[in-house]
């Protein structure tokens, strides 16, 4: 018998997320003024409000008011309605020095050596079920939000659309693990109170609801949804809407309050919309807002760049790559991996995680070297998932008042690069 998966995703305007993109914004900004920044940055939003907190390391001086105000603004936040907004909230700065115990665990002489920023396991995943080696539920309910978001901000269609919104897309599977169709998909997003009761009578604002609620399902299945499908290119994903899929669109009826204001946000709750969507595992340490001397962050892309090159390579149809820290230690302490009996190659799961050591250096400051990491780099990955993007070179332009403008050339998600391929295939013996 089959199996039913779901995950879920969450908008650049979900409360969390709005603090996840405020962290990694200030990360960019240090680490394009200083890139050996030692950041950690904790950011809460409420109704009206920013609080940042954190230690950080740096030679640079952000204005931590006028970035977290663009990042507001440019998520959509523009509104006093909506009891956050990006010119008037309030920003309140708890950030300090980082520890200098954990300073002198971290820096070496030699930097190959420089230890692990914290303790913790981190684990990466991928599947050749998608052409990204993503799991195909994530990556419809990040589709999905993606899209929505594109639409609001046209503002030609669905013009009520704000900016909180999440979506939950579930799968059926069959037994050897092979999606069979998509069977159910949430969607719910904020939006205007744009249809106004009659009168003050509970009859009327009910009546005023369901009116509103009509439209926005007419809208996600006649608007949003086809422009979904018209950006899956692979006709065996397409082929999964074969059946009578259940949607569930505003299921409480009505969401005009939302962002800050209708739920407190703060940085790193949402890692599994981050990471695979509940596939796998994840060690539970966030990303946004820490520099990658933080394995929390770059281990954990280092263990994707690991699991996604060994799929695309042959070696499984699905992995899960696990490695783990020492605070202050270099080198890992274990490398695990699971192919869930779906290897290619006749040696055990144990021997592949013998081989991975040797093919990958996981030195914290080899891994922020392979991957780039020091660069700002991380903004991007605030919202629609960290894992399963698309690699690529970008101009990011900063500016300070303190000094002066920076331009810079970077390579954005270099963990989902496939250039590891060939020698992978070369050391497993595959042709």
């Amino acid at each position: 018998m089959g199996y039913l998966f779901t995950s879920e995703s969450v908008s650049e305007g979900h409360p969390d997320k709005v603090a996840d993109q405020i962290s990694d914004a200030v990360l960019d900004e240090l680490l394009a003024y200083d890139p050996s920044s030692k950041v950690a940055c904790e950011t809460l939003v409420t109704t009206g409000q920013v609080v940042l907190a954190g230690e950080v390391k740096s030679e640079a001086y952000v204005d931590l008011q006028e970035v977290a105000r663009n990042v507001i603004n440019k998520i959509g936040y523009t509104k006093g309605e909506y009891m956050f907004e990006g010119n008037s909230c309030g920003v309140f700065s708890a950030i300090h020095e980082q520890s200098p115990d954990i300073n002198r665990g971290v820096e070496r002489s030699d930097p190959m050596e420089q230890g692990a920023g914290d303790q913790g396991m981190m684990f990466g995943y991928a599947t050749n079920e998608t052409e990204n080696y993503m799991p195909l539920s994530l990556d419809l309910a990040h589709k999905i939000l993606y899209i929505l978001a594109k639409i609001r901000k046209e503002g030609k269609q669905m013009t009520y659309l704000r900016p909180d919104a999440k979506s939950q897309v579930t799968i059926e599977y069959d037994d050897n693990g092979k999606p069979v169709r998509i069977d159910t998909i949430v969607v719910s997003t904020q939006h205007d109170d744009f249809v106004k009761p009659e009168n003050d009578s509970p009859e009327a604002q009910l009546k005023a609801d369901e009116e509103m609620l009509s439209v926005i399902r007419e809208d996600v299945l006649k608007v949003l949804m086809p422009r979904v499908f018209a950006s899956i290119h692979n006709k065996k994903v397409l082929d999964l809407f074969n059946g009578a899929i259940t949607y569930h669109v505003n299921p409480t009826g009505k969401f005009v309050i939302g962002g800050p204001h209708g739920d407190t946000g703060l940085t790193g709750r949402k890692i599994i919309v981050d990471t695979y969507g509940g596939k796998g595992a994840h060690g539970g340490g966030a990303f946004s807002g820490k520099d990658p001397s933080k394995v929390d962050r770059s281990a954990a892309y280092a263990a994707r760049y690991i699991a996604k090159n060994l799929v695309a390579a042959g070696v499984a149809d699905e992995i899960l790559v696990q490695i783990s820290y020492a605070i202050g230690v270099a080198r890992p302490i274990n490398i695990y991996v699971d192919t869930y009996n779906r290897s290619n190659v006749n040696i055990t799961d144990g021997e592949i995680a013998k081989k991975i050591d040797k093919i990958f250096d996981l030195r914290p400051k080899a891994i922020e070297d392979r991957l780039k990491l020091r660069n700002p780099i991380y903004s991007e990955t605030a919202a629609y998932g960290h894992m399963g993007r698309t690699p690529k070179v970008v101009t990011k332009s900063f500016h300070s008042r303190y000094l002066e403008d920076k331009t810079v050339e970077v390579e954005l998600f270099t963990w989902e690069k496939l250039d590891y391929i060939d020698k992978v295939k070369e050391e497993f013996g595959i042709y």
